[in-house]
């Protein structure tokens, strides 16, 4: 892979840019004073916590056995190849046992409290409770255990606090909250959390064209695809959906729409109308409701994007085309949208592996509908043959988008980014 990322796109901004300058104008939940709600572990999944997280005990709270065995004292294992020990007492996992007797094996279970006295367990696939006839084995008429004599000390036992320190922060505040998140909170005992209430984020579709899934095409009309992109996109972040259907194309309706939006939700988002030379209301209305700048990101798809914002609330104009929404959403909205609520993880984790292609250098970074699969037992990113942005079948195809810097020119076999879809649909 030969050549650099800049932008040499006449009059256009490199992504970097325009991601920064989002940003920056982004507002995060602290500085905006976003509202705190408190909610139940059961309610917390997706949300942001809004302070940090301290874990009031210790996990494990005590010495406990990883393995069901038999508990004892090392010094009690003899000089032979094997010992045997009475078994004094029986230790399940929740019970509280009694100091262990000197020169006696306990018998124990996965997550049990270790005896006072005991220093390890030997797991029970090494014990014998048998003789070799079959019969229990015994001592002085008592049960006994028979073990391997060489043992280390602490072998199979979790130390108190071995997990969690109690005090420790344990999540931070910003921490969007993933099912591993409420189980370390479960373990800790915490059942209510402080977490920033949802984003309101209000979507907006303009244009005779568009129609409903469900009806019937008319010459003209196209079913409205962006508005169900959005919105599990938006409702997969865990954010809050106003949403506006479709709004007659005309300044009157457009212009309530968009006051209605910023009454009632915390960003306004819509897709297409707003790229130069398009005859739209939603440009008019935006600048007169408040300002709009109009972008070109020298980015593939998604070149037109607009950032202003509708009686002071923010307003984010993407493309038109489907999967140029998808793309844009994700690269730019998404970030922006995760800021404003609260999170300190704004963009996803990427990896590297080769790609499937060949092509000259060219003047935008392009976000390109992939597959991760394999060849020959290694890893590899496929594109999709037909990377148009208004083929938004490719996204059911691919797994994710492989990133191809501006400027630079790809052979196959080349390392390039790749971001699962896994990444950013949630």
């Amino acid at each position: 892979m030969s050549g650099g990322c800049g932008c040499d796109s006449p009059g256009m901004m490199a992504y970097e840019q325009a991601l920064d300058q989002l940003l920056d104008a982004a507002t995060s939940a602290e500085e905006s004073g976003q509202p705190v709600i408190q909610v139940t572990l059961a309610q917390a999944l997706g949300r942001i916590l809004a302070e940090d997280q301290h874990s009031a005990v210790d996990v494990p709270p005590n010495d406990n056995s990883a393995m069901d065995g038999y508990a004892l004292h090392i010094d009690s294992l003899g000089s032979d190849a094997v010992s045997q020990l009475v078994i004094s007492q029986r230790v399940p996992a929740g019970a509280d046992p009694e100091p262990l007797k000197p020169g006696t094996a306990a018998r124990i279970f996965t997550g049990a409290k270790i005896p006072e006295g005991a220093n390890v367990v030997v797991k029970q696939e090494d014990c014998e409770t048998t003789t070799s006839e079959g019969n229990p084995l015994t001592i002085n008429g008592e049960s006994a255990v028979q073990l391997p004599s060489i043992q280390e000390k602490g072998q199979n036992i979790r130390l108190l606090g071995q997990d969690i320190r109690q005090g420790e922060v344990i999540m931070p505040a910003g921490t969007r909250l993933q099912p591993q998140h409420l189980g370390v909170l479960a373990s800790v005992g915490i059942g209510e959390l402080s977490v920033y209430r949802p984003l309101k984020v209000a979507i907006l579709s303009t244009g005779d064209e568009l129609i409903e899934p469900g009806l019937t095409l008319a010459p003209g009309q196209i079913y409205n695809s962006n508005r169900y992109t959005l919105t599990g996109m938006i409702n997969g972040l865990g954010m809050e959906m106003v949403d506006l259907g479709i709004v007659a194309d005309t300044p009157e309706a457009t212009d309530e729409a968009l006051s209605r939006a910023a009454k009632e939700a915390d960003v306004v988002i819509s897709s297409g109308g707003v790229s130069v030379g398009e005859e739209d209301h939603v440009k008019a209305s935006v600048e007169k409701l408040g300002s709009l700048n109009l972008w070109r990101i020298a980015i593939k798809p998604g070149k037109p994007f607009a950032y202003g914002e509708v009686q002071g609330k923010p307003f984010l104009g993407l493309p038109g085309n489907p999967a140029a929404v998808l793309v844009s959403f994700n690269i730019l909205a998404r970030p922006f949208l995760l800021k404003m609520q609260g999170a300190t993880e704004l963009m996803p984790i990427s990896y590297r592996a080769p790609v499937m292609l060949t092509r000259k250098a060219q003047g935008r970074k392009e976000f390109m509908r992939a597959r991760l699969t394999s060849k020959d037992g290694k890893p590899c990113i496929e594109p999709f043959s037909n990377q148009s942005s208004g083929v938004l079948s490719s996204a059911v195809w691919a797994n994710g988008y492989a990133i191809i810097p501006a400027n630079t020119a790809v052979t196959e076999g080349d390392e390039v980014d790749f971001v699962p879809f896994s990444e950013v649909m949630n």
